[in-house]
């Protein structure tokens, strides 16, 4: 089963998830001049609206970002060498600039020049933006939808993976998948009186503090074995079947688009979004990279889909699934409440604005809604992840598509519909690459994951382009 996940991942872009929510908060009409950043002669003019706004340090929202740009399927990335060579090497730093790119011109569409030249954050969120550029009934519905699938798919991910490391690492107890999931949900239930992105923060620092220690030891290992390492097993040539597998995990692997809208917002200083933005994905494109290459060059093309599951010692194997698990309940709380806060934002305010009573009384306590919707989330997510037959291969067929727009095509579209008047050529071209490229991700992974569907439900290993 896990095998089935990590080979369906490249085609599930979430989350991921990653998911940047229609505002974790509602940050009304703050705005604050992000230009000019090096010699600090930004203006800024700043209008708040903070009540029940818990804002964040730069390093703060870097840990999320990181989190989920770093997340916990680099393991599968020396898998990527094997099959998209050298390219695919190129395309972890080449993705990293993409994303890079969108994450930073979808947060410029938060804002617009007044009449004294300066930057005002008018939208809040990702939803506003669409609403802005395709109108509320149609935009912001599809990318609402769009925001809580991709959300809910990683979520579930992230609970099925659970149950799947702990069957792995115990295969002969008593319990089951089933068994395991129910209790890594159990363990997940607190997530539910998570109230502000702080508290969420930390769990990404502490997940990602797990990720540094598992790929501290398989890179030891593999520097172990460094008088073997098999550097001619690299290919140079393109497989044009293997090489869009490869890319596909790769951009899948840099989805925080979803998430930045709002992390921007909670900034102290939202001057500094930029170059958090641009060091943490220098650092994943370098670390990635370098991860990568030197584990396939350990094994070679004997290597897994699953790094972990070419270590030769069982001890050793044991001790980074652990942590693996680890990772994944740590990971659950950013996905798990930027869903929330979009499903309270979008259902719970009250009438008439919405169709249900507020999550929130007067004195900012939540109510009994509340708890049943944030609860009712983390048991869903558990359902899910038990009973749906193939979900890892339907989610890669839903997160193909999701992902994608997401991250690459409305990010470049919105930017070129909200400036088409101030944009260079050269900017307009680059967007519509950008979108050009998105479209045909989206469309070799439709096509992956619909063909491992089919294989699915015929009773074959559901990866594409294999004998069976």
């Amino acid at each position: 089963m896990a095998k089935m996940l990590i080979s369906q991942v490249r085609n599930f872009l979430p989350t991921t998830e990653k998911s940047e929510k229609a505002g974790f908060v509602q940050f009304e009409n703050e705005a604050t001049e992000m230009t000019n950043i090096s010699n600090g002669s930004a203006k800024t003019e700043t209008h708040t609206d903070e009540e029940n706004v818990e804002k964040i340090s730069a390093w703060q929202a870097g840990w999320n970002v990181t989190n989920a740009i770093q997340g916990m399927f680099i393991v599968t990335f020396p898998y990527c060498v094997l099959e998209g060579g050298y390219w695919a090497i190129f395309a972890m730093i080449g993705v990293a600039w993409i994303c890079y790119y969108t994450g930073n011109i979808l947060v410029e569409c938060l804002y617009e020049t007044d009449d004294m030249g300066m930057r005002v954050r008018v939208r809040d969120s990702y939803v506003r933006i669409a609403e802005d550029v395709w109108g509320r009934s149609i935009g912001g519905r599809i990318v609402h939808t769009a925001l809580l699938i991709e959300l809910l798919m990683t979520c579930i991910l992230y609970v099925l993976l659970c149950g799947d490391l702990m069957v792995g690492l115990m295969p002969n107890s008593d319990m089951n998948l089933a068994s395991w999931i129910m209790l890594s949900t159990f363990l997940l239930v607190p997530c539910a009186f998570l109230r502000s992105l702080r508290a969420v923060s930390w769990f990404s620092f502490w997940c990602t503090v797990a990720h540094m220690f598992i790929n501290a030891i398989i890179i030891i290992y593999c520097l172990t074995k460094a008088s073997d390492w098999k550097f001619a097993d690299v290919q140079i040539r393109i497989d044009i079947w293997t090489l869009p597998i490869s890319v596909g995990i790769v951009v899948f692997s840099y989805t925080s688009q979803i998430f930045l809208p709002s992390l921007e917002g909670s900034l102290h200083d939202r001057r500094l979004f930029r170059p958090m933005l641009k060091w943490t994905h220098i650092a994943a494109a370098v670390f990635k990279a370098l991860f990568s290459y030197i584990g396939f060059v350990t094994w070679g093309f004997s290597t897994k889909e699953v790094i972990t599951n070419n270590l030769s010692n069982d001890a050793l194997k044991s001790v980074v699934n652990l942590f693996l698990v680890a990772k994944a309940l740590l990971s659950y709380p950013l996905p798990y409440f930027a869903a929330v806060q979009l499903l309270e934002t979008a259902l719970f305010k009250g009438r008439p604005i919405t169709v249900f009573p507020p999550c929130y009384d007067s004195n900012a306590n939540m109510t009994v809604w509340a708890l049943t919707l944030r609860i009712g989330l983390v048991i869903l997510t558990m359902l899910f992840a038990i009973y749906i037959p193939h979900f890892n291969v339907l989610m890669g067929l839903i997160g193909a598509f999701t992902g994608n727009m997401l991250s690459l095509v409305w990010p470049c579209w919105f930017h070129l519909k909200l400036r088409q008047g101030t944009l260079g050529l050269w900017q307009k071209t680059r967007n519509y690459g950008i979108i050009t490229f998105g479209l045909v991700c989206s469309v070799l992974g439709i096509y992956d994951s619909a063909h491992g569907l089919v294989r699915a439900f015929q009773g074959h290993e559901p990866r594409p382009f294999q004998g069976g």
